[in-house]
């Protein structure tokens, strides 16, 4: 069965249509890069790693032992990974990912990685939750019906941030929703640090108490300060922060949307 658009049932909503299985050329393509290069896993390490996986998931595999009966280290590999369920597959790939290339410094492995949680995130595990809002995040993603561009960079920071990678782009899709939600709303093309005296005016201007509209001046202030500061460093963020920036992030938007909608004509 060919898969429809899966973002996550951890961000409480799934689109059905799902693959039963990864693709044999992926898996191959998996075994490759995993075993190749200078930082690839040895013969040995094929064996041990995937033996402890097949004790786990009580799975027999075709090479338990080193030296293997196979041409050479990507067909060991590739066999191995193929005598294990879909599920099974995604995780120890992944996990194979984190353990060949612990820093994301290789391409190829950051590019595998990638392309795994994007194209086969229904095999990932749906338990491995966060504590984000995810009513909010459901909400905001309601009220952004009407502007594809900006759901669609909320909705990769999302992917992002359930399946664990690219922290820095997480923070960087988010400043740029958010940012482009402001400008389209301004009707102006403004930066998100130039914006800052037009969200008070914004508030103000619908209703919202002077009080209401200087703290949405200084926390978009602050917001944008915060961003500029760690979008530049990926390894300064802090992952427990991220789910706070995007909860922030989810509460800008609905209520810069709310206001808009409420100011509108009947």
């Amino acid at each position: 069965m060919a898969a429809a658009f899966y973002l996550s049932s951890r961000s409480g909503y799934i689109i059905s249509g799902m693959r039963d299985r990864i693709s044999t050329a992926f898996i191959s393509h998996a075994a490759r890069e995993l075993s190749s290069g200078n930082h690839g896993l040895s013969g040995t390490q094929i064996v041990e790693v995937t033996s402890a996986y097949a004790v786990d998931f009580n799975i027999d595999i075709p090479h338990a032992r080193y030296p293997f009966d196979a041409p050479n280290k990507r067909t060991a590999l590739l066999d191995n990974l193929m005598a294990f369920e879909p599920k099974q597959q995604y995780q120890i790939i992944r996990e194979l990912c984190d353990r060949v290339d612990p820093d994301g410094t290789v391409p190829s492995l950051v590019t595998l990685k990638a392309k795994l949680i994007t194209e086969y995130a229904e095999f990932a595990d749906q338990d491995q939750g966060t504590d984000m809002h995810r009513t909010l995040v459901v909400e905001t993603r309601h009220w952004l019906a009407d502007h594809d561009e900006v759901r669609k960079l909320f909705d990769e920071a999302l992917q992002k941030h359930d399946n664990g990678v690219f922290r820095r782009n997480t923070l960087d899709d988010l400043r740029l929703a958010l940012e482009l939600l402001i400008a389209r709303l301004f009707a102006n093309g403004k930066t998100l640090e130039n914006q800052i005296s037009a969200v008070g005016e914004f508030v103000r201007a619908r209703g919202g108490s002077p009080q209401l509209a200087n703290m949405f001046q200084k926390l978009v202030d602050y917001y944008a300060t915060y961003q500029n500061t760690y979008v530049k460093h990926d390894d300064a963020v802090i992952t427990a922060e991220i789910e706070f920036v995007f909860e922030l992030t989810a509460s800008f938007m609905k209520h810069f949307l709310r206001l808009s909608a409420a100011s509108k004509p009947l």
